[in-house]
């Protein structure tokens, strides 16, 4: 194993930054499951291997990293990059991390990385990836600020890539599908005269993750507990092949004021779900 000199993740640094000295009082056992559940090692050896890349390459690193097959249609779709136009792409949320990779490397590699995400914040702490970042953390210090964080992605030069469920897919009715999306890439497209791009990424997690994201949310709804699994469930998804299909764009005309910016999102959610 390559010799880490460097830790981006550290377990012990974010423990005792949520908890100040009471982090010592956390048993050692809880600590090192906390790393292991993470991956602390792995991924920090795969962030120290490819520290020199960001953007469009690291993304593409990471997919390599993961032995991502992507099988990809409808590239015909993705509107010509020298249109002079800005479009927002939307996409369910199966997986919680390897759809994000995946789709930011098909879309940054076509626009020569011109997009960004709206993402949770914590995400700013991959270094690679941070520079494709706007931060969003809607239950944290954040919060007033969201809007205008939106608002500068929209109101900048790139294209903007949007998870609108805000949450990994979760499985009800024995049926795996996002929760319902926001209205946000509704009233920001259309504000901003952007078509919308649907895309739809095929894949699942574990059983054990929907059992898990059941009980935390419908018990331990202030902790996002599923989230600390989510590094887990990339690494079972290793090797695996993911089917990419993306739609035609749907000009921000569409939306008008015979349905409310919600059930436009619907629209949207029902048409990913048909690609």
């Amino acid at each position: 194993m390559t010799a880490i000199t460097e830790q981006t993740i550290d377990i012990d640094s974010i423990l005792r930054g949520k908890m100040g000295a009471k982090a010592r009082y956390v048993p050692r056992p809880i600590v090192a499951w906390l790393k292991h559940i993470v991956h602390q090692d792995q991924v920090n050896e795969f962030l120290w291997a490819n520290r020199d890349k960001t953007g469009v390459e690291w993304l593409e690193a990471c997919v390599r990293y993961l032995d991502m097959t992507l099988q990809v249609t409808g590239r015909e779709n993705l509107p010509d990059k020298d249109d002079g136009r800005l479009y927002t792409f939307v996409s369910n949320h199966p997986l919680g991390g390897q759809d994000g990779v995946a789709l930011g490397a098909i879309i940054g590699r076509h626009y020569d990385g011109r997009f960004r995400y709206l993402v949770n914040d914590l995400l700013m702490n991959l270094p690679g990836l941070a520079p494709l970042c706007i931060p969003i953390n809607k239950t944290g210090s954040q919060s007033r600020s969201f809007p205008q964080m939106v608002e500068q992605g929209f109101r900048s030069d790139n294209h903007m890539l949007m998870f609108p469920a805000g949450l990994c897919s979760r499985r009800r009715g024995g049926v795996i599908s996002d929760l319902p999306w926001k209205k946000t890439f509704i009233t920001k497209s259309v504000q901003y005269r952007r078509d919308v791009v649907p895309i739809h990424f095929g894949g699942r997690n574990s059983d054990f993750f929907y059992r898990l994201a059941a009980f935390s949310d419908r018990y331990v709804r202030k902790i996002n507990i599923a989230m600390l699994f989510l590094a887990d469930e990339m690494y079972k998804n290793v090797h695996k092949t993911f089917r990419v299909a993306i739609g035609k764009p749907i000009p921000w005309q569409t939306f008008d004021k015979s349905r409310t910016p919600a059930e436009w999102a619907q629209y949207v959610k029902d048409r990913v779900y048909e690609l």
